[in-house]
């Protein structure tokens, strides 16, 4: 049994502080998602959460990265902060008819993040996930959801997202609690406890241990020493995994990825 492929990469790709650190010096702003792709294997767009963007767009990131990158999408606030998710439906279309597939093979993930004063409610959140498309023109949807509410962390909501297919979302973060539980058919990940005093972010064994955990999950297999809330793991099949560093010290974020890429060469 073969392991499914670990994509590694950052939040976005515009962002000043990596000029210089990232970037070379006086590298063109318009050839940022050139280089950040040929160094990176995925990038978490937050910019299509705040607004919409044309077919066009998409079809020049795909363009721009090369075989085998992938993007994930954040969706659009306007589905996530309704105060009824069950009454999402037609922002939900909006987000997916905008043009996403001109990405391709290289549309990954569609991120559905809630605030953290979002509270689990089983009827609601059920009603929601059944509005998430599996397709589109053709082209098959992925989806993750990330929540960041203590009322979450328990096995009915794991049912919920095992049952739709989508993934819960795992993320290491000070602020928020974390549920490891595999729930879809690809893990997703984000790495959000960056320091600024580490070059990487994540001290040298804290990137071992991750890129392990990584590993693991590409191999379908469940890390010890994550906080779980299902009485049962999920079934043992190799997942696509996807590991995002992203917010903490945002300067680190691309030494961050590419010193796991390094480990998983290895």
């Amino acid at each position: 049994m073969t392991d499914a492929p670990i994509r590694v990469g950052i939040g976005g790709w515009t962002f000043e502080p990596w000029r210089g650190t990232f970037y070379p010096p006086k590298w063109p702003i318009k050839r940022e998602l050139e280089y950040a792709a040929s160094h990176l294997t995925a990038i978490e767009v937050n910019g299509t959460f705040y607004s919409s963007f044309k077919p066009a767009t998409f079809a020049g990131w795909a363009k721009t990265a090369p075989d085998g990158f992938v993007f994930a999408l954040k969706a659009s606030r306007y589905c996530v902060t309704r105060k009824v998710l069950a009454e999402a439906g037609e922002s939900v279309a909006r987000f997916v008819g905008q043009g996403i597939v001109e990405l391709g093979d290289r549309l990954g993930p569609i991120l559905w993040q809630f605030a953290a004063t979002r509270r689990f409610d089983a009827e609601d959140f059920a009603a929601f996930l059944a509005l998430l498309p599996a397709a589109h023109e053709g082209v098959a949807l992925r989806h993750a959801v990330q929540v960041r509410h203590d009322s979450f962390a328990v096995p009915e909501f794991v049912a919920l997202c095992r049952a739709a297919g989508v993934a819960i979302v795992f993320g290491d973060s000070a602020s928020y609690p974390a549920i490891a539980d595999v729930s879809g058919d690809f893990v997703y990940a984000r790495l959000e406890n960056a320091v600024e005093e580490e070059p990487a972010g994540y001290s040298p064994a804290a990137l071992d241990r991750w890129t392990q955990v990584a590993r693991d999950w590409a191999a379908g297999q469940q890390p010890e020493g994550l906080p779980y809330v299902a009485a049962e793991p999920a079934p043992v099949r190799p997942r696509e995994t996807f590991v995002f560093f992203i917010n903490g010290a945002k300067v680190r974020a691309p030494h961050g990825a590419m010193a796991m890429i390094d480990r998983l060469a290895t």
